[in-house]
């Protein structure tokens, strides 16, 4: 009779542990799914936090900055590294309320046909002059959104606002603090050039945003920005990027010859330039070589960079490699001379398409605005940088750049130095057509 009684107590005190861990169980997931509903609505949006105006920046002359709602980064459940603070956007995007009175005002009308544009910029130093090249030829309203280190910010807004008042309406600009997952953040800010990763999260962070032109610090237009713009309307119903090829002479090719990696094509991708359209890219399922099953864009980050981070020197760029490597029909490959780089001129004149059309954007790659290896390319630099703006670009702008170019004719890339005011002259003249009609 004992042992029936001991058995039976043993039992009632096995069932009893099991209700216990199977409440507590059922109460964690809840508390975890409040959680995860402080991060974002059930309609997308971002939660007030009640912090809008205790996290205010007052500006010089009174001018108060506002934060921008915007919506929180979403979490997986499968991913959940990905989870960031509530306020990971919400208190660390800000910008002029003017500005951002226009942009809501556009957005609710249904007629914001402007063009987002994104950099990224981290370091001691400022250089606005890309952003300048963008506004010098563009008809199109701009709208810039700046990622900056917090000690760039303010000279972001210092410069941006020192421009004249009628350049001041070709533009609206957010700036944004650098924003990583709170995993491994150091070690996404620092895998390549700094803060270079940040390109790979904004269809994570601009979720507001439905198309984006992401471009490196290093890049200068040659032609309007809406006219790169344009490539978006030849996407087909699969395309949901666009990068030039990292070369188009496989004898020079750096990821045929040394990719310890997949890559795209044969030889493999660029991401200095970037055309998104975010909504796709945050909808999609992409294959991989992680898992059979296809990953959204927010659960196939963090363990790409956890399989391949000793195998990908050019970071950012190598995932986006690895990516479009396994969904090649979900990107639009740009013609070289959207993103021309010394490697088609000093290895001889690989870029077909600019021999015919000339240089479009120019890309500065490793320091070249700012050492004379390359003459040429920091004499267009210095010309766009130094032009004042209102001065006639004829005189002011083109012919100081052709002098310049007439004493880089020993090297590689001087010359082609026709091949980089070909199009710049087209731009010139154009504004220059506008100035006179509105005279």
């Amino acid at each position: 009779m004992r042992c029936y009684l001991r058995a039976w107590l043993l039992c009632m005190a096995i069932f009893s542990s099991l209700y216990v861990f199977n409440h507590l169980a059922h109460t964690l997931e809840e508390t975890n799914g409040r959680d995860l509903g402080e991060l974002e609505t059930p309609e997308g949006g971002s939660r007030d936090t009640g912090n809008d105006f205790k996290n205010r920046t007052v500006l010089a002359g009174g001018r108060v900055r506002k934060p921008v709602r915007c919506n929180s980064l979403s979490v997986s459940y499968w991913n959940p590294f990905w989870r960031l603070p509530a306020d990971v956007c919400g208190l660390n995007c800000f910008v002029e309320s003017s500005s951002r009175d226009r942009m809501d005002s556009e957005a609710e009308d249904g007629g914001d046909e402007s063009i987002h544009l994104a950099v990224a910029a981290c370091g001691p130093k400022l250089d606005e002059t890309l952003l300048k090249s963008a506004i010098l030829f563009s008809k199109k309203l701009i709208k810039f959104h700046i990622f900056a280190d917090d000690e760039l910010q303010g000279s972001f807004q210092n410069a941006l606002h020192s421009w004249p008042s009628s350049i001041q309406t070709k533009f609206n600009f957010i700036i944004y603090h650098i924003t990583y997952p709170s995993v491994n953040e150091k070690e996404w800010k620092k895998l390549f050039k700094l803060c270079a990763t940040q390109r790979l999260f904004l269809p994570l962070i601009l979720k507001e945003v439905d198309s984006l032109l992401y471009v490196d610090t290093d890049i200068l237009f040659l032609q309007p920005v809406e006219d790169i713009w344009a490539f978006f309307s030849q996407f087909n119903a699969s395309q949901l990027a666009a990068m030039a090829l990292e070369t188009e002479d496989l004898r020079i090719g750096w990821y045929n010859r040394f990719a310890r990696h997949p890559y795209y094509g044969s030889a493999g991708i660029n991401s200095g330039v970037l055309l998104m359209n975010m909504t796709r890219i945050r909808e999609t399922f992409f294959k991989n070589d992680i898992t059979t099953v296809a990953l959204k864009w927010s659960e196939i980050l963090m363990p790409l960079l956890q399989k391949y981070k000793l195998k990908i020197p050019w970071g950012d760029q190598d995932l986006l490699n690895i990516i479009f490597h396994h969904n090649p029909e979900s990107l639009y490959v740009l013609p070289c001379q959207w993103n021309y780089r010394t490697d088609h001129c000093v290895y001889g004149h690989n870029c077909q398409q600019a021999e015919k059309d000339g240089v479009s954007i120019l890309h500065g790659s490793r320091g070249v605005y700012h050492d004379e290896n390359q003459p040429e390319f920091r004499a267009i630099y210095e010309a766009i940088r130094q032009y004042p703006f209102g001065d006639n670009m004829e005189t002011a702008l083109l012919q100081p750049l052709e002098a310049s170019l007439r004493t880089t004719t020993n090297s590689y890339c001087g010359r082609v130095s026709h091949l980089f005011t070909k199009r710049l002259k087209q731009s010139i003249a154009s504004v220059q057509q506008e100035v006179t009609r509105g005279r």
